[in-house]
């Protein structure tokens, strides 16, 4: 049975307004993206409760690899041992410091506790102890974290009791899929840090009413009217867009970064998939490169964003990443002004339009988690 806290400093009209029916919906109160006991309560009952993208499985290809990465309330340590891929939480067993930073990765066969030189087996199992102690390596092992692969990348449940990936993302197969993330090699990374609340940068990634004002570079090459939304799946939100006609994908001049994707069908040769796997990945699936945007709030305010391009090894993607690079400027800047809006005291919930529909879809998604906090009896 779960331990976790059901308080929740939103009331239930507000959450419920947000799950009407679009004609008649109304976006989360201001409170949802500016207060921080909402985060708080997020941390432990979104981010620790879900599964939480880890890293993309490149990262994990070789026995010896080891990433951490940001979970809700902490982080966790995910290596590769031998064929399996592991998870724990990322605290050594003698004085809690991390095993390695949020986002620093390793290659080696023990992890190491950089403090004091803890030593364990990459199956969790203590190894060595400094300081002329002997201890049962089964008594302080490392706390082992619920891991599975899915798509292309590694995924995280902290709680242990997420439903399981392949459910939480029923239906994502067949849309990306054929893109085959998982063969696709990392070209660059690029971080941002966002002040805006993590909410506001899913719901702007999820409709382009605001690109023919804030992203001509992006009109160019993908018409923003054109496209469709997906209904929502379990745990993710998205739909596709279409290429201009001159544009054989996403960059400054619509040039390809090398051949499509093998595994793309005629169709998906001309359409850019925008997918949120809720609550941390954004993935944009391009005829010739995947790219992805990893949220990690910071505080109710401000978010990190790490981004990172994948295609085939020999892949010239500049054009590409100097396009989406423009773009998430010109994002970032509009998530911001909408936070300035949200915390000026002034702003009460507004309806959506027809064509946010997956707006609609992903506000009603943390609805549904903040709802759940109410049906187990909280006020």
């Amino acid at each position: 049975m779960s331990t976790r806290s059901a308080a929740l400093p939103l009331s239930r009209a507000d959450v419920e307004a947000a799950l009407a029916p679009i004609e008649q919906a109304r976006m989360l109160p201001a409170a949802a993206y500016t207060d921080p006991d909402v985060l708080a309560w997020e941390r432990e009952h979104v981010f620790d409760s879900g599964w939480i993208a880890a890293c993309h499985a490149g990262a994990l290809a070789e026995p010896g690899n080891q990433v951490a990465t940001s979970l809700g309330r902490g982080s966790a340590l995910v290596v590769r041992d031998g064929d399996a891929i592991r998870a724990f939480a990322n605290v050594c067993r003698h004085r809690g410091h991390e095993l390695l930073q949020v986002d620093e990765s390793a290659f080696r066969a023990a992890i190491v506790c950089p403090y004091h030189a803890w030593t364990y087996d990459l199956d969790g199992r203590l190894k060595h102890a400094t300081g002329g102690a002997t201890f049962d390596p089964d008594d302080l092992a490392l706390v082992p974290l619920r891991v599975d692969e899915h798509l292309g990348w590694v995924f995280v449940n902290a709680s242990g009791d997420a439903p399981p990936l392949a459910d939480a993302l029923a239906g994502l197969d067949e849309i990306l899929g054929p893109h085959d993330a998982g063969s696709l090699a990392s070209v660059e990374r690029r971080e941002y840090e966002v002040a805006a609340n993590w909410k506001v940068v899913h719901e702007n990634y999820q409709e382009c009413l605001h690109c023919p004002r804030i992203h001509p570079e992006l009109c160019r090459v993908s018409p923003p009217d054109s496209g469709d939304n997906l209904a929502p799946g379990p745990a993710w939100v998205g739909g596709w867009m279409d290429l201009a006609d001159d544009a054989a994908t996403m960059s400054m001049d619509g040039s390809a970064a090398g051949a499509p994707l093998p595994g793309l069908d005629d169709r998906m040769r001309r359409r850019v998939a925008y997918v949120a796997l809720l609550p941390a990945l954004l993935v944009s699936a391009h005829p010739d490169y995947v790219l992805t945007h990893r949220l990690e709030p910071l505080d109710a305010g401000r978010t990190r964003i790490v981004c990172e391009w994948l295609a085939p090894a020999d892949a010239t993607l500049d054009e590409a990443i100097a396009l989406w690079d423009v773009t998430n400027r010109q994002d970032w800047a509009a998530c911001e002004s909408v936070q300035r809006g949200l915390a000026s005291g002034r702003s009460v919930p507004g309806p959506l339009v027809p064509r946010e529909d997956a707006v609609h879809g992903a506000v009603g998604w943390f609805a549904r988690q903040y709802l759940g906090a109410h049906d187990a009896g909280a006020s």
